[in-house]
């Protein structure tokens, strides 16, 4: 798959808007699945397993949403870009939560719709890459705490932590310089893309849900740490030896 011949699925109970879409993906050479409703978009997904999924929030049968979540809970790679007519944050930050990568406010013109579904293709086939040419195993271990740094997998105790994509770069990209300190504007160049850097994106809502997850005591977190004013760090082994030591 490259940049320009992508099989896309598009789910939009307006067929007018659906087709308008797919002329406009066409013009960069993708190829497009239309669904009318969240149970065909999820046959369609699972039947010919496109390289990037477009969901309007509002549909029959399931929502945008729900669509996003089912597939989540088995793909975590493929993108999914909503749509919707709300500018509501709050639609924004369910849309982010349950695993989707970008959004887009109708009405929207066909340049911005080809510029961030060619960034959230580019980030995939990067990732995809970089997963195939990686070590099998890339674990990182502190504590109770394993993350791997390829998938962003994490246990805790030996248990599977369930954390959304996001929540998965998010960690693996701090496990892959344990002790280094990120700042916000660091993890969202390196997950969303430095064409997020001027928007709204939280990194600390997702700091804290991560947080919920998978610390003992999230409101003095032993492995996902604050450095006040500067960003966030995974604890290191230094940091184990103090713990250990009483220091």
């Amino acid at each position: 798959m490259s940049r320009r011949d992508a099989l896309v699925l598009v789910a939009d109970d307006d067929n007018s808007s659906s087709s308008a879409i797919e002329k406009m993906l066409a013009k960069d050479g993708h190829r497009c699945l239309r669904a009318r409703n969240g149970q065909e978009a999820l046959r369609l997904f699972w039947d010919e397993r496109p390289d990037l999924i477009i969901l309007d929030v509002m549909m029959p049968l399931l929502d945008g949403f729900q669509v996003c979540e089912r597939i989540r809970e088995h793909d975590r790679a493929t993108p999914v870009l909503f749509l919707t007519a709300k500018g509501d944050i709050v639609d924004k930050r369910i849309g982010y939560g349950i695993g989707g990568d970008d959004y887009l406010v109708k009405p929207f013109s066909g340049e911005e719709l080809r510029l961030r579904v060619g960034a959230l293709l580019r980030r995939a086939q990067i990732a995809a890459e970089a997963a195939a040419s990686a070590p099998q195993s890339e674990l990182y271990h502190v504590g109770d705490l394993e993350v791997n740094v390829r998938t962003g997998n994490v246990r805790l105790a030996g248990k599977r932590v369930e954390l959304t994509p996001k929540e998965s770069r998010i960690m693996a990209v701090l496990a892959s310089h344990p002790g280094e300190v990120y700042s916000k504007r660091d993890l969202i160049e390196e997950i969303w893309g430095e064409e997020y850097l001027d928007s709204s994106i939280a990194i600390s809502v997702y700091i804290r849900r991560i947080r919920a997850k998978l610390e003992p005591d999230p409101s003095e977190p032993r492995y996902v740490q604050t450095v006040w004013h500067c960003g966030y760090r995974l604890a290191d082994e230094e940091d184990e030896k103090r713990d250990s030591s009483g220091e």
